[in-house]
């Protein structure tokens, strides 16, 4: 169970450096910065980060990673590194995370190490430049946790962030309903894996994850689907179409392209289609080395299962979300 909840711990434990260089201070906290369009950062650390640090999670319950504003809180705020240090220590432990790089030690003990993962080039840097100038989400109690480990009257370092107002394009809405979705799925399948394991898991898989995935579709008055073409259950087959898109990002990825949603108008309907893609968590039931057990498991609930042969940052299916204009 240790071993398993240690795939979650992400880049909170990202290496110290020891020939840092002078201070630079952070921007002011009292500045607020209006973007015309968000930071790409943003998105990606809400795209790739919070399904295991969120910051809207309780500090105990639910809770598999610390939030990324304890890193910015430890490197930034505490430890003053810089931000070209920063982005330099983000990215050197993202591409090959060890213990002996380790600076949240609490955070090591309790989450154990993120295993390697392979993001988007350029993401990390991306998402460092945006925790670095910028203020982020943080937990209601994260506040009170870190002020009590002897950091008094902390405030977070950055600017305030707003963007300006502007009118969401078909590919934005879609992209919010599979990211939102996302999240729900994400969030009750890492409680369950921390209350029961990873066999129960995919009892929570087989019994509530289509009931959750069909809450959202009444929460944002659409219909969302997540297909294969090596489905699981049988209620999540890719049509036609769908393989096709599945195709293409499959193609997209191989040859290392910026992945980008899909928003195709169809009369007074838009569709929309957007990649699944697998990391280490998802290899657990998906991948090509699944534990006898797991196994066992999957076949019981799952007698005609093609879900598996994945490996890290592969296609595994797509969001076909259907919406009203």
């Amino acid at each position: 169970m240790k071993n398993f909840l240690a795939l979650f711990s992400f880049i909170a434990l990202i290496g110290c450096q020891n020939d840092k260089k002078e201070f630079q201070p952070v921007p002011d906290k009292e500045t607020t910065s209006v973007e015309m369009k968000e930071h790409e950062g943003k998105k990606l650390m809400e795209t790739h980060c919070y399904l295991c640090h969120s910051p809207n999670a309780g500090e105990n319950e639910g809770r598999i990673a610390p939030p990324m504003v304890a890193i910015k809180a430890r490197y930034i705020d505490k430890e003053g590194y810089n931000k070209e240090e920063f982005i330099a220590a983000m990215t050197s432990f993202v591409k090959n995370p060890t213990e002996d790089k380790a600076l949240m030690y609490g955070a090591v003990k309790k989450h154990g190490l993120m295993p390697r993962q392979v993001f988007p080039e350029g993401s990390v840097e991306k998402i460092a430049d945006f925790m670095f100038d910028y203020q982020i989400e943080a937990p209601s109690w994260f506040k009170e946790h870190w002020e009590g480990h002897g950091n008094e009257n902390w405030t977070q370092s950055g600017k305030h962030y707003k963007v300006a107002e502007k009118e969401k394009s078909y590919s934005d809405i879609g992209l919010e309903y599979a990211l939102g979705t996302k999240k729900i799925l994400g969030k009750n399948l890492m409680e369950s894996i921390q209350k029961k394991g990873t066999l129960e898991a995919l009892v929570f898989c087989n019994h509530r994850a289509i009931p959750l995935t069909d809450s959202m579709s009444t929460k944002f008055n659409a219909s969302i689907k997540r297909v294969s073409d090596k489905n699981r259950n049988p209620n999540n087959k890719a049509n036609k179409e769908e393989l096709q898109y599945i195709a293409q990002f499959k193609k997209d990825l191989a040859e290392k392209k910026e992945i980008q949603p899909i928003a195709i108008e169809k009369g007074n309907q838009v569709q929309f289609y957007y990649p699944i893609e697998t990391n280490i968590m998802c290899l657990q039931c998906h991948g090509t080395q699944i534990k006898p057990e797991v196994q066992k498991q999957i076949l019981k609930l799952y007698p005609n299962d093609l879900a598996v042969g994945y490996g890290e940052n592969e296609v595994r299916g797509i969001w076909s979300i259907t919406f009203k204009k």
